[in-house]
């Protein structure tokens, strides 16, 4: 598995949800409700409008740790449900494809056709190494950025140390990079 990056300039992210926007409404909740909540694809697909609508928190159990989890709901992320969901049913899941369940319902999207929306994003935008994960990271990334609170970011992301923390949200690479460009012997 290739490792992905966060994608850190405001402006960036700002374009791709007017970019999706103008493609549908689904991918760019998506990516709205990806970068302002942290989780993991997995545990967002499994989503229903009744876990997030007229909600304070989003509350979880997560699939790769089973533990359970509340995310609180902020402003944009707010907006954006209220948006978004006002016409879906409590059972519709957030994110739905066009594949059907026994009961005719739509079925989630799948993970990889969530990794094609954000490639789609990727080689419009002309990024690298973007993938469903960049979307947590880039949460892990701003939330830092604005916080410079890694303790929170480490139990957000259930990490056992900064290092592990500070290199998931690509702040490692970044310093040494930053150090590099103004180093010279």
């Amino acid at each position: 598995m290739n490792t992905v990056e966060p994608i850190r300039k405001h402006e960036v992210i700002e374009g791709i949800k007017i970019y999706l926007k103008s493609r549908s409404e689904r991918d760019w909740f998506l990516f709205v409700m990806g970068i302002n909540i942290g989780l993991r694809i997995s545990d967002m697909l499994l989503l229903k409008v009744k876990d997030a609508k007229d909600k304070r928190e989003i509350a979880i159990r997560e699939k790769k740790t089973n533990k359970e989890k509340f995310i609180p709901i902020n402003t944009t992320l707010r907006k954006a449900i209220d948006e978004y969901a006002k016409d879906m049913q409590p059972n519709d899941y957030l994110f739905p494809s066009r594949q059907l369940d026994e009961h005719n319902l739509p079925k989630p999207i799948t993970r990889e056709r969530a990794y094609q929306i954000l490639q789609d994003v990727a080689h419009e935008f002309k990024l690298e190494r973007i993938g469903c994960h960049s979307m947590r990271k880039t949460f892990g990334y701003h939330l830092y950025e604005k916080t410079k609170d890694i303790a929170l970011l480490m139990y957000i992301f259930n990490h056992s140390a900064e290092s592990i923390t500070m290199r998931y949200i690509g702040k490692s690479q970044e310093s040494y990079t930053d150090a590099m460009r103004g180093f010279g012997l």
